[in-house]
C-alpha cells in the first residue's frame, strides 16, 4: 500500500526540515508496524522566495520517496493542494501544512481508522483557537455559521485541510477542476464517510502566517459565493420588499393629500434623501453582489490552467 503525503509550500525554508524529520519518524514506525505500507512525500513549491525550493530538492536528492513540483509563480495554497493531489499516486492521500500546525502524529491513527474499512475521510478539527488573535477567532466562528446556514453541505467549525482520504475521493475532487477553488467546501460536497479528528491548536514551529485578515476576508468570500447563491436571493428579497415599502408609502402619501387636501407639501425633504440614500446603498450592494457572480462566470469562462509548473520531479 502506498500513502501520499502532500506538502503545500510557501516561504517554509525554516518549518520544512522540522516536518520532514517528523515525517520520517511516521514513515519509520508504520513500516515497522507493516513493512507493506510505503511514504511518498509531495512538496509543491507555491512560488516561495526564501531557500524553501532548494531545501526540497536536497531532500529529493537524499530520499527516493520524496517528490516535487514547483510552480512558475505564486499561484495560492488551493492550487497547491489540487497539483498535490494529481501528482499523487497513493491509495491514501494526505494534505498537511509545512508549518506543523496539522500534527504528523495524528497520522498513524488516520490510518488506522481508514484501514477499519468504516470511512473514507479521517479529517481534523480544531477544538480550540488558543493562540489566535480574539478578533480573527470571532470572525472565524461568524463565517461558518453564517455560510452552514447559506449552503447545503455543513462545513464544521475548525475544520482543516488536513486529513486522510481514500482514493476514490481524491479522483471524486479532481474531478471538479473549477478555477475558484475553495476546498472545505469541495471536501464537504463530495461526501464519503469522514471521521472527525479533534486536536487543540498548534502554534507555528517557525516563520509568520501567510494568511492575513484581508486574505481570509477574501476567502470566505470566495467559499460564499462558490457554494451558495443565498446572497443574490436575499438581494431579491430585499427588492421585494422596499419595492412594496415604496408603493405602500405612496399610496399612503396619496390618500393622505386628498383627505387633507394637501398638494403642494415642501416638507420631508430630509426624510426622503436618506431613503433615496439608502436604497440607492442597497441597489449598490445588490450590483456587487452580481458582479462577484459574473466576475467568477468570466474567470472561469477563460479555462486558464489552476497552476503553471516551472519544475516537476521525475515519477
Amino acid at each position: 500500500m502506498l500513502i501520499s503525503l502532500i506538502v503545500p509550500c510557501y516561504n517554509e525554508e525554516g518549518s520544512l526540515p522540522i516536518l520532514y524529520e517528523a515525517l520520517c519518524d511516521v514513515r519509520k514506525a508504520e513500516s515497522e508496524t507493516d513493512p507493506d505500507k510505503c511514504f511518498e512525500f509531495i512538496f509543491v513549491n507555491d512560488g516561495s522566495r526564501d531557500k524553501t525550493a532548494s531545501i526540497i530538492k536536497e531532500f529529493a536528492a537524499n530520499d527516493k520517496s520524496v517528490k516535487y513540483v514547483f510552480f512558475s509563480r505564486n499561484f495560492g495554497k488551493e492550487a497547491a493542494m489540487y497539483a498535490g493531489m494529481q501528482k499523487a499516486k497513493g491509495d491514501y492521500i494526505a494534505i498537511l501544512d509545512a508549518d506543523m500546525q496539522d500534527p504528523p502524529s495524528l497520522i498513524p491513527q488516520m490510518i488506522k481508522d481508514l484501514d477499519s474499512g468504516e470511512y473514507d475521510i479521517v479529517a481534523a478539527r480544531r477544538v480550540t483557537r488558543e493562540g489566535e488573535p480574539k478578533i480573527r477567532s470571532w470572525f472565524a466562528r461568524r463565517f461558518y455559521k453564517l455560510i452552514n446556514r447559506m449552503c447545503d453541505v455543513e462545513i464544521a467549525d475548525g475544520a482543516r485541510d488536513f486529513r486522510l482520504m481514500k482514493r476514490e475521493v481524491v479522483d471524486a475532487i479532481l474531478s471538479l477542476n473549477e478555477r475558484q477553488r475553495f476546498s472545505k467546501g469541495i471536501f464537504a460536497w463530495v461526501g464519503f464517510r469522514t471521521k472527525w479528528v479533534e486536536h487543540v491548536n498548534v502554534e507555528r514551529v517557525a516563520g509568520e502566517t501567510k494568511w492575513s485578515f484581508w486574505k481570509l476576508f477574501r476567502y470566505a468570500i470566495d467559499g460564499i459565493v462558490a457554494f451558495t447563491t443565498a446572497p443574490l436571493r436575499i438581494a431579491t428579497y430585499a427588492g421585494f420588499f422596499f419595492a412594496f415599502a415604496g408603493f405602500v408609502y405612496m399610496l399612503y402619501y396619496f390618500i393622505r393629500a386628498i383627505i387633507e387636501q394637501i398638494w403642494d407639501h415642501v416638507a420631508g425633504y430630509p426624510s426622503l434623501l436618506c431613503f433615496i440614500l439608502f436604497l440607492g446603498g442597497l441597489i449598490l450592494m445588490a450590483l456587487g453582489l452580481i458582479g462577484e457572480y459574473i466576475g467568477r462566470i468570466y474567470i472561469e469562462s477563460k479555462a486558464r490552467p489552476i497552476y503553471i509548473t516551472s519544475e516537476e520531479s521525475k515519477d
